[in-house]
């Protein structure tokens, strides 16, 4: 049986999950949906999808349509879930579920009312890096005592990926924050039971803080410091650092190499190594197995129950 998609979103990440889905048997986008018709239009030609519109709405009464990804900016991604399980898709939403605890209880609510797959898109639990690091953990042949965590981007103006404008702001706490934290209580395989937030000035038009600070501790011990930046004028992206009981793994992105910077091969770790085509794997296999898949709502849920309680702390 072949899984009809419809993808909602034709930015940078949505063009992500194209690109993964393309390797992945049995599985179709039937329609995608964007913000501006004659980008979206651009993108369906270049993959062959038939149906585009700038509805989310019309793309959900299609019958054949058994799933729906979400790629959308992060203020729509607890309706759009919401309206998908309503309408009876299943769901992976992109990073952060929510940006605020309530509506993203009423998510969790709603995935189990329907027993549709509900998953969002953690994407470090699916990268070889992180994977190879997690099977050691499970193994028992490595613990996590600390993780220094560097997330940076040169971002003094609203644009994407591609250096596009973007119609929305991003957010250091809710969406980037968000990979950390519920990483390291998925490394450290424990709960986070302690977790504290400092931030810089508040940027004069875009109303958020482009620097900020979070520690984190786990009912095992293990602790964590993330550093935030939207201001940051060189290297980008997210630099995870593992210091264990054996070991000490750098992981960027889908590469890891030792604390002495002598490369691993992850190669072997998944049949990709593209993460986001992993996390497309694991949402199609849980609807085709109807089971719960890793980084569900439900299994993320802790991580944004400490964003909510952060961000009391921030605005206190």
């Amino acid at each position: 049986m072949t899984i009809k998609v419809a993808l909602a979103g034709a930015g940078a990440f949505g063009i992500k999950h194209l690109d993964g889905i393309k390797n992945i048997p049995d599985v179709e986008v039937v329609s995608l949906i964007g913000r501006r018709l004659d980008q979206t239009q651009e993108v369906a030609d270049k993959y062959g999808i038939k149906h585009v519109t700038t509805d989310l709405d019309e793309a959900l009464k299609i019958k054949e349509i058994d799933a729906v990804i979400l790629c959308t900016p992060t203020q729509l991604h607890a309706s759009q879930s919401i309206a998908c399980l309503q309408a009876g898709k299943h769901v992976q939403v992109e990073i952060p579920l929510c940006d605020e605890l309530k509506s993203g209880l009423e998510v969790a609510r709603l995935a189990n009312e329907t027993g549709k797959v509900a998953m969002v898109g953690h994407t470090r639990r699916f990268n070889p890096s992180h994977q190879y690091v997690h099977n050691k953990v499970l193994a028992g042949e490595f613990n996590v005592q600390q993780m220094d965590v560097q997330t940076y981007f040169f971002r003094r103006t609203n644009t994407n990926a591609l250096g596009q404008a973007r119609s929305w702001t991003d957010h250091l706490l809710w969406h980037h924050a968000a990979h950390t934290v519920d990483l390291f209580a998925y490394q450290a395989n424990s709960p986070i039971v302690k977790a504290n937030a400092i931030q810089g000035p508040i940027h004069p038009v875009l109303g958020i803080a482009m620097d900020m600070s979070i520690q984190l501790k786990a009912a095992n011990g293990a602790i964590c410091t993330l550093s935030l930046s939207f201001n940051n004028d060189g290297p980008l992206g997210a630099f995870f650092r593992y210091i264990g009981d054996t070991d000490t793994y750098i992981a960027r992105y889908d590469d890891l190499v030792n604390g002495k910077d002598e490369k691993i091969d992850v190669s072997k770790v998944a049949v990709s190594m593209n993460g986001i085509e992993l996390q497309d794997r694991e949402f199609f296999a849980a609807i085709r197995e109807g089971r719960e898949p890793n980084s569900s709502v439900q299994k993320v849920l802790p991580c944004y129950q400490v964003l909510h309680d952060l961000e009391q702390q921030l605005n206190g």
